[in-house]
Formats: C-alpha cells, structure tokens, sequence
C-alpha cells in the first residue's frame, strides 16, 4: 500500500493521536477487516487474507469508492458496522443517516459505540484464530479458559488435557474448587464451520456416564443447534454448551489470548478540590 499509493516518508511516519501506532497500519488493519466482514476478503489461514468472488465482482461491477456507505449494501458488514436502528419520519418516509444518528449521541455512547465495536473485531479474529489452531491446542486451550474463569486454582492443580489418542470421549478434566471435591469434564470439538448434531452431545452426555460425572461442558468453534440445548435440558446431568462466539468472547473477558492495546481515562472535575468550606 505504501508503494502503491507511493507514500511520502513523512506520511508513512505519521502516528495515531496515542503516538503508539502509525496511521497508514491502523488504516490497513481496519481496511481488512471491514473488506472481510462484507465478504469481500476472507482469511484461509492464520496471517493470509484472500479475496473472495464477491470481491472480485465488486471491482468489476462498481465504479465508486469501496468505503463504508458501499459496504453497508452488504448484510453482513452492515450488522458489524452498526446495531443501532435506523430512524424514520413516519410522515416523510426519510431515514436518518448514522452520521446524524451520532451527532445526537453523547460522547460517552460514542466511546461505548466504539468500544463494542473493537470487541466484535476482536471476538471474531479470536474465533478465526482459534478455528486455525490443532485440536491439542484447542483442548488445552478449553482447559485455560476454565482456570481462567476461576474453576480450581493453578493450571498445574486445576486442570489437565487428557491423552489425544484415548480421551474416550472427555477431552479435559477440572476441578470444580481447589479441593477437587467435584470434577468438571470437557469436550472440545474444533470445526471450522456448521452445526453441530445431537448425537455429538448424546456421546458427550455417554462418556460422562462412563466417569459418573454429573457436571460437563461442551465447547466447540461452530454452532449448537437447538435440538442440542433441547436434549441437555431434558436430562439429569448438568451440561453446558458454549459455541465458538461464546468461547471467544469469555476468553475477551477473561483476558486470555489478548492484552491491552491502549487504555483511555474519562475525567472529570473533583468538586471536593474546589470547596471553600
């Protein structure tokens, strides 16, 4: 892009207003994102992006700029981009442009726009990464992100993976408090897209039999269907289903796999500092 757009040295020096990052990386990383997000890139593998057929058309059938207002045709980019109504006068049929919808916005709903807006870029580059991974890695991962959110203890006491060759249907084991009283086990199912089927969480509920486990979890990269969450609400056992959103989103929460990038302070006046009394 620098070569292309045949950048002056001054230009592809400059910075962010934070000073931490230059502008025309900034504008490159959130230009793939968008592109990806309206299906016009895709990402085959961990640091490759591609362009799909959708984008391809678009540089043969569009003689405007590839910017937000083209992207928002898209219903995917469009859902990414913004979750908040559009606006109508009932009596002039008229929207309001997001522009004009942000105008009416404080600045603290801006941030928080902006905020969430990072989170979901983030949450689906985890869950892109994640998919690209080993399934070892993956069932060690399941495992982290459990003593992560505070089952056990240290990794060395709280959990492990068990052999890849021979789990036997459990893909992890934890404890349930630092005493290991009660077991926890996992299943960790790695796909890249769909759904999965009942009869992967009947065997999950099965192999739970086999170690007269009461308490499972069920994570996978792709989706449970609703005949999943059907099944496991009619059972004795207590399983939970988390899907590939939910794991990456936890693991944002739960700051596994990520760091701070910036952080941002709101200020405002400490009346306690200006009391005369």
């Amino acid at each position: 892009l620098i070569l292309h757009f045949n950048l002056s040295q001054e230009e592809r020096q400059e910075k962010l207003a934070s000073g931490k990052q230059p502008v025309i990386k900034n504008r490159a990383a959130w230009a793939r994102t968008y592109l990806t997000k309206a299906g016009l890139l895709e990402s085959p593998g961990r640091g490759q992006t591609k362009i799909t057929q959708r984008g391809l058309e678009s540089l043969t059938q569009t003689e405007q700029p590839i910017c937000v207002k083209y992207l928002k045709q898209f219903p995917e980019f469009a859902d990414f981009h913004t979750n908040k109504p559009k606006v109508s006068d009932e009596n002039t049929g008229i929207k309001e442009s997001d522009a004009d919808i942000d105008s009416q916005n404080t600045p603290e709903e801006r941030i928080e726009a902006a905020h969430s807006e990072f989170n979901q870029a983030l949450v689906e580059e985890i869950l892109d990464t994640v998919k690209s991974s080993s399934p070892e890695f993956f069932e060690q991962l399941v495992v982290d992100l459990m003593i992560s959110m505070g089952y056990g203890g240290s990794r060395k006491e709280a959990g492990q993976a068990t052999q890849y060759t021979a789990d036997g249907g459990i893909d992890g084991i934890i404890k349930d408090d630092q005493l290991g009283l009660e077991l926890i086990y996992l299943q960790a199912k790695r796909y890249s897209e769909g759904t999965l089927g009942r009869p992967e969480v009947q065997r999950f509920a099965g192999a739970l039999d086999m170690q007269r486990a009461k308490k499972g979890v069920f994570i996978t990269t792709s989706k449970f269907s609703r005949d999943d969450k059907d099944f496991v609400g009619l059972i004795e056992k207590r399983i939970i289903l988390l899907d590939g959103l939910e794991l990456a989103n936890l693991m944002v929460h739960h700051g596994l796999g990520v760091s701070v990038k910036q952080t941002y302070q709101i200020k405002q006046i400490d009346a306690d500092n200006f009391s005369e009394d």
